[in-house]
Order: C-alpha cells, then structure tokens, then sequence
C-alpha cells in the first residue's frame, strides 16, 4: 500500500489531543480560546496538507509515512482512501468554525476540551480501517457530549438510552460477523444489527428522539459538533454497505428517504430554531443516506458530493443560529425579531448556508442534488419525486425562519450585535467554499465519481455473484465536461 511523505494522520489526530491537554491543565482563562482555535487551525492545516499528498499521489488509499504510534497501532490501523479523504479536512473544518464563533462569555457553559477530545475521536474514527478499533472510536465519540449533559445538570436518560442501544446493537453485530463466513445467509443478521446500529447513531426515523434531546439540552456547539460530520454514514459505509445485500439497502433507502420527508414536514412546524435546525439536519442527512444505498455510481457520487455540502452548509447555517443565540438568548419562530439592520452580515450568509443546504443554483449542494435525484430515478421512479419534496419542504423552512429572525421591526439593543472579527473570518472560510464548490464543481465531481466506482466495484468483488446485481448501473457514464 503507498506510504504519505509525511505522517499527516497521526500528527492530525494527536494535536488536538495535545489541545485538549493543555486546555485542561490552564483551565478557564481569557486566552484559552485562542490556544483551542490555534490548535483547531493547526490541525485543519495538517489534514488539508495530507489531503493534497493524497491527490498528488493518485491512488486509492494510503496510510501514514514512519508510524510513529507503530509500537501502538498495526501500522495499517490508520489508512485514508477516496471516500475519507475529504472527510478528514471536512471535520477539522467544522470544529475549527464552532470554536471560531464561541463567544468568550460562552466558554464556561461551552467546554473547549470535550470539543478538542471529540475532534480526535472523530479525526481517529475517519482515518480507520480497523473494524474493531472502528467500532470502540464510535462508541469512545459518544462520551463527550455525555459529560457535557452531566456537567449541565440535564437529564441524560434519552441519550443515554439510545447510545447504550447503539453500542450493544454495534458490537453484537460485528462479534456475530467475525465468527461467521461471508455467504448472504450468515451475514443476515449480523447485518441487520449494524443496520439499525448505524441507523440509530444517524437519527433515522424512529430512531431520532436522541437528536431533538441532544439539542435541547447541550449546547448549541456541541449538538452541531456531534452531528454535521455525520458519522452515522461513515458507520454505514463502513461496516453495512460491504455485507449487506441490494435489496436490503434499497430497503434502507425508503427508510431514509420516509425520514426526509418526515423532518422536513416536522421543522415546517418547529417554534423553536434549535428544534428547525436539528429536524433539517435530519432530512438533509437522511437524503446523503438515500445516496449511499442506491449502490449506484451516479447516486452514490451525488450522495457523497451531497455529504460533503450538507457538513458545509448545515455547520454555517447552524453557527448563524449560535451567534444569533448568543446575544439574544434562545430563538423563537413565534415572532418577528428584526434583526437584519443590527446584524446584516449575518441575515446574508444565514440565507445563503440554508439555501446552499438545499441544492441551490450556483451553490455547493447543487451538483449532489442534481446527481442524487438521477441516481433515485434510475432505481425507483418515484424516489426522485420525494427527494425534490423534501428539498422544497426544506426550502419553504429557510425561507420562513429568514423572515422570522431578520425582518419585522427592528428592536434597539443596548449592547452590540455586529459579528466580532473571528466570526466574521468563519463566515468568510464557509462562504468561500460554498460559492466556490458551486461555481468551480468540475473537480470535487470527478473526485467524489471515481471514488463512487471504486466502492462499488469493491463491494462487486466482496459479494461475489450476489453483488452482481449491484452491477447494473456500474458502466453508468457521468460526462465531466458537461453543465455540471
């Protein structure tokens, strides 16, 4: 397997480790959140470096170069491929923009350390192979946003309840699999637990009260933390998409695509922004969902491009909401705030996150919406009918919490409303590859394309004859040069 020039990986995920140390030690001072974003840059810094040596190299997969944990971990243990490349750089993003937009008055209740730890388990969790290790990295990932409920004096019972469910479900399945062989009879119901594991850790429907839960009573940054990077798809790539038969996953696909609809009708009707954005979130992420199980090159691509715009899109719109929340306290949808002449940068880039989530023109989410809707139609007819519903109840959704929060008449405050300079450096970074994803797609497309070919050829050879359903599609054609 080629080697990276440098160890990217490992470096990547100890410095935020390392940050979490340090925040530890120094406690709570005025300049501890500018030691936690200088540590967030630098590892956004080292995971963009490795996903550069990556392309440059032109392969598939790669792991680290020297091992420096090769006394710890098999010096396999961490390997990036075409699906987690940008996976990696996405998640260091995310947490480098939340920390950004944390206000310094928000830092006792938001804890910087949990944030940096959960940043390493997620960094671990994108960059293994190592099913067993995988399963304990999505399990350990659970942990921070507990501690944080506990420190808050919040009721813990729901979320703990479903984790406790998710883990059991998880490691019961992947023991069961590993002491069986890999004919489609004796992996049916090992693969059926990592389903509804995966599923659950997703917030598929029914699956999801653990979500509304979490954002209700954590803090805005944490729920956002714990849920844009979507490891719940990750878990699904991973551990279901090798084993589980076409019909089963075209199965999971009208799960996923019922819970779009649902969350979408759901955060129509939402009086609380918390409770929109977190039912959004779930009809976006259970579209990258529906992606993923068509096993179809096209709708795979438009799945993967989809799941790199909505941890995008959503982590911007949701720090919109954040800062909003931090100067005038929690927002409700019951009333006209106004807010568009105190905070007009704000009202532009919360407009232009919450439309790019939904595939607007000219916007990141265009091109995998456009590409996911073609590859349901291949599948079922009538799937891409419902994608476009969900899109446009989605869309009714942005528009309607816009005119809430911005327009109205406009109540004075006495303390400033205007973003401070680290927030304003956020919204710029996000906008950037917003509007640049959508006016420049031609390379994340062939990326996203050829890497949706290669899982599926690789689940082709895994399967055997049984995956040659999963074939049918596999000689599909995307033209590059085309309008996309």
């Amino acid at each position: 397997m080629p080697e990276f020039h440098f160890p990217w990986i490992e470096i990547s995920i100890l410095v935020p480790l390392i940050g979490a140390m340090w925040v530890h030690i120094h406690g709570q001072r005025e300049n501890t959140t500018a030691h936690a974003i200088v540590c967030c840059a630098a590892t956004l810094l080292l995971t963009i470096g490795e996903l550069l040596d990556f392309l440059f190299m032109g392969t598939f997969e790669a792991h680290d170069h020297g091992r420096l944990l090769s006394w710890i971990f098999n010096p396999e243990f961490f390997v990036v491929d075409e699906l987690s490349a940008f996976l990696i750089p996405l998640s260091a993003l995310i947490y480098l923009v939340v920390v950004m937009s944390t206000l310094r008055t928000k830092t006792p209740r938001f804890s910087l350390r949990l944030a940096l730890l959960s940043e390493t388990l997620l960094l671990a969790t994108f960059s293994c192979r190592s099913s067993w290790a995988l399963v304990g990295l999505l399990i350990a990932a659970t942990i921070p946003p507990y501690l944080e409920l506990r420190q808050r004096n919040r009721c813990t019972r729901i979320y703990v309840l479903h984790m406790s469910v998710f883990a059991t479900l998880l490691i019961a399945g992947y023991a069961w699999l590993s002491l069986t062989d890999s004919t489609p009879s004796s992996t049916l119901i090992p693969g059926a637990l990592l389903t509804a594991a995966a599923l659950l850790r997703a917030g598929i429907f029914p699956l999801h009260l653990w979500m509304t839960d979490l954002f209700e009573k954590a803090t805005f940054g944490t729920a956002i933390l714990f849920t844009t990077p979507l490891a719940g798809a990750y878990a699904v790539m991973r551990l279901v998409l090798p084993i589980a038969p076409s019909w089963a996953l075209q199965s999971i696909a009208v799960l996923s695509l019922t819970t779009a609809i649902y969350a979408a009708s759901m955060a129509l009707v939402q009086r609380k922004a918390r409770r929109m954005f977190c039912f959004l979130l779930l009809s976006q992420s259970s579209l990258v969902l529906v992606g993923l199980e068509l096993v179809t090159p096209i709708g795979l691509a438009g799945a993967l491009c989809l799941w790199l715009s909505v941890g995008l899109s959503m982590t911007g719109f949701g720090i919109t909401l954040r800062c909003i929340e931090s100067r005038i306290s929690r927002v409700s949808l019951v009333d006209y705030h106004g807010m568009y002449r105190q905070m007009p940068m704000m009202a532009g880039f919360f407009l232009l996150t919450g439309l790019a989530a939904i595939g607007f023109p000219a916007t990141v989410g265009f091109v995998g919406m456009e590409l996911l809707i073609e590859g349901a139609v291949d599948v079922y007819p009538f799937v891409g009918t419902f994608v476009v519903l969900a899109a446009a109840l989605c869309g009714i959704t942005v528009l309607m919490a816009y005119f809430r929060i911005f327009t109205g008449h406009a109540n004075r405050a006495l303390i400033p409303m205007n973003a401070r300079p680290t927030e304003r450096f956020a919204v710029l970074m996000l906008t950037l590859l917003i509007v640049g994803g959508g006016l420049v797609p031609q390379p994340g497309v062939r990326s996203r394309y050829h890497a949706a070919k290669e899982l599926t050829n690789q689940r082709v050879r895994l399967l055997g004859p049984a995956g040659e359903g999963d074939a049918l599609h596999s000689d599909d054609k995307i033209d590059l040069h085309s309008e996309h």
